[in-house]
């Protein structure tokens, strides 16, 4: 049986209490907390888990390891610049996000969130890491502890397998497991953490050894972290307009020049009419 870690604000919150994390380190996460509950607010996982639990399970996998309070901070908002809304329409890391991170959380633990989005963590990069420890400063190994906290919360329960659709995926999961798992269990107990080694170890075998039925748990086609929004909810037009030049663009620039040059008017025309619309009204 695995070790069970926190997946409310509230379960966290007495977790440091018991880990001996002080009123002061206590009041960063509560703070952090609210400013996650609004950056991620209605996100969920492609297997229905909100995804706040999970950023949760990852603050309370890096308290288990009694490390500073800013490295178990940045766990719980870790992916926000990857899926934060700081409500405008542009993905990724700017500025602008940053200080806005800053001003809450305080620069120590924006800079672990800012490195840990700047990670690449792919087959590859796992391998190099593993290979090359030594060369990492302390910051950097605390980041690299982060993605491991995170690689954990994501296979906890198996939650990793309910992400598969298909009996296919579900046996390429356990294939990545079984290629990788040993990486980053190694990985763990040379940075120092022979109980996340131990514990991570347990996770993986178990999702190796798996025979989950495949049902429909969640009817969804996502892939990534994705937002359901109240019906009341009406995104800003601005926003709106954005996010479909940008994806229309993406998409234009993948086809032949003369499908392209039709496709781009087309997409002027639909861009222009609402601007034409709110003029007229």
């Amino acid at each position: 049986m695995s070790q069970s870690y926190a997946q409310t604000n509230v379960q966290l919150f007495n977790q440091l209490l018991s880990e001996g994390y002080s009123q002061k380190d206590r009041e960063l996460v509560r703070v952090t907390y609210e400013f996650a509950m609004v950056l991620f607010t209605g996100l969920f996982l492609p297997s229905g888990k909100t995804f706040i639990d999970h950023l949760v399970g990852t603050a309370s996998i890096l308290a288990s390891l009694h490390v500073p309070v800013e490295v178990v901070t940045a766990g719980l908002i870790h992916a926000a610049y990857l899926h934060g809304d700081f409500g405008g329409a542009g993905k990724g890391i700017t500025e602008a996000k940053r200080e806005k991170v800053r001003g809450v959380v305080g620069e120590d633990v924006e800079d672990y969130v800012h490195r840990y989005d700047r990670l690449l963590w792919n087959a590859q990069k796992i391998r190099t890491v593993h290979d090359n420890l030594a060369e990492l400063d302390p910051v950097e190994r605390h980041v690299l502890l982060m993605r491991l906290a995170n690689e954990l919360e994501h296979q906890l329960d198996l939650g990793g397998m309910y992400f598969a659709e298909s009996e296919k995926e579900q046996k390429g999961h356990q294939r990545y497991m079984e290629r990788y798992g040993p990486i980053l269990v190694s990985t763990a107990e040379r940075l120092g953490f022979s109980s996340l080694a131990a514990e991570m170890a347990h996770v993986f075998e178990s999702i190796i050894a798996a025979r989950l039925p495949v049902v429909p748990w969640i009817r969804s086609k996502h892939r990534v972290a994705y937002l359901v929004a109240p019906k009341s909810y009406r995104e800003r037009f601005s926003v709106t307009f954005w996010v479909k030049a940008f994806y229309s663009y993406q998409f234009c620039s993948r086809v032949p020049g003369k499908i392209y040059r039709k496709i781009s008017e087309r997409v002027q025309h639909l861009l222009r009419t609402p601007f034409q619309r709110a003029s007229k009204g």
